[in-house]
């Protein structure tokens, strides 16, 4: 199996070098790497990646700023091989990522998502277990070994609080195609499409093997649309919606989960000391909203 590893950048080069060489280190050699650059203003990262003397490696630029989800559509755009992962450009794969997906993928090849196990690193590297990943541990599914799901199950499961990391994510690439990334989010796009192909009756395979670490850093998009509330519009506004769907598929218990999210409201009061501090009054009406309205 050919992995195509869709690599979007804008930010930090010593983040890119390292995501980069984390692909190049790969123990199984059969992957395909683009490095889809938006405009990042200094072109020096986008020469290193030129330079790579390896036929795997491709680098393209992008005519004008796509932004965050316009560049993982034009990923999806690229993708040439069954199977492709959206890998962050600030994130690392192990060496056995690509090795242990290929593993899942001939045994569940019906899966429409794979989730390998991850750990989550800080900005330097560091190994790290910040507030929100230990929420996601908390609200992942128990069990042990890789395991197939699916259906409302899982839709009620992510709706209460999403546990999936997104960037460490392998896709079959026609589902990618089929559903694609709404244009009108740039937050919670991964999770509006996960949900997408779950209606549409995909599963997902969840695997403890971990072989990817996230880094979760202020600089991610998340961190920095958390203290406006900005997020937390996307948010409500996929809740209300999937809360409908979901009830008219007949889904209640995901409906539910969609009308009350628990965790997203908890994550808005959390936001509300910074936005208190920074004077932000709209920001603090954002997120006092999303707390308490229905």
């Amino acid at each position: 199996m050919t992995l195509d590893v869709m690599m979007p950048f804008y930010g930090r080069a010593d983040h890119l070098r390292v995501a980069v060489e984390s692909v190049l280190a790969q123990t199984d050699p059969d992957w395909r790497l683009v490095v889809v650059d938006d405009r990042y203003p200094d072109e020096a990262p986008g020469e290193w990646v030129r330079a790579i003397e390896d036929p795997r490696v491709e680098y393209r630029r992008n005519a004008r700023n796509l932004g965050v989800t316009g560049n993982f559509r034009e990923c999806v755009r690229l993708v040439e091989h069954e199977r492709a992962v959206i890998l962050g450009s600030d994130d690392r794969m192990h060496p056995g990522y690509v090795a242990r997906v290929a593993e899942l993928a001939e045994r569940f090849p019906d899966a429409a998502i794979l989730q390998p196990g991850v750990d989550v690193i800080d900005a330097e590297g560091a190994e790290h277990t910040p507030m929100a990943d230990r929420i996601k541990a908390l609200l992942r599914p128990r069990g042990s070994g890789p395991r197939v799901l699916g259906g409302e199950d899982l839709a009620a499961s992510l709706l209460r609080g999403n546990w999936l990391y997104f960037p460490a994510l392998v896709w079959r690439a026609d589902e990618l195609r089929r559903f694609d990334f709404r244009e009108e989010f740039e937050v919670v796009e991964d999770l509006a499409l996960i949900l997408e192909i779950l209606l549409a009756g995909g599963d997902l395979v969840l695997d403890d093997e971990v072989v990817f670490s996230y880094r979760r850093h202020r600089a991610s998009v998340s961190a920095l649309r958390g203290p406006d509330g900005a997020k937390f519009l996307e948010e409500r506004a996929l809740f209300h919606e999937m809360a409908d769907r979901m009830r008219a598929r007949g889904w209640r218990r995901a409906a539910r989960a969609a009308r009350l999210h628990l965790t997203s409201r908890l994550n808005a009061a959390s936001e509300l000391p910074s936005a208190l501090r920074a004077r932000d009054s709209a920001g603090v009406r954002t997120l006092l909203h999303h707390v308490v309205a229905r």
